[in-house]
């Protein structure tokens, strides 16, 4: 995942530990208010910038 620029839902999944329609559900609440990351929906499809994604979460740490 380090070259990608952009991460799907199967990325956002992987990384939080989350089932798919958690994923989906978090990602639409996300993008309406696009906080705590920016997300981009293209289509059906989500794609979270990875710098906005990763400044988020390590933020948590």
């Amino acid at each position: 995942m380090k070259d990608k620029k952009v991460y799907d839902v199967e990325d956002i999944q992987k990384l939080l530990g989350i089932g798919r329609s958690k994923a989906y559900a978090f990602l639409d609440e996300a993008y309406q208010k696009q906080e705590p990351f920016r997300v981009i929906k293209i289509g059906k499809l989500f794609r979270v910038p990875k710098q906005s994604f990763d400044n988020w979460l390590d933020k948590i740490d």
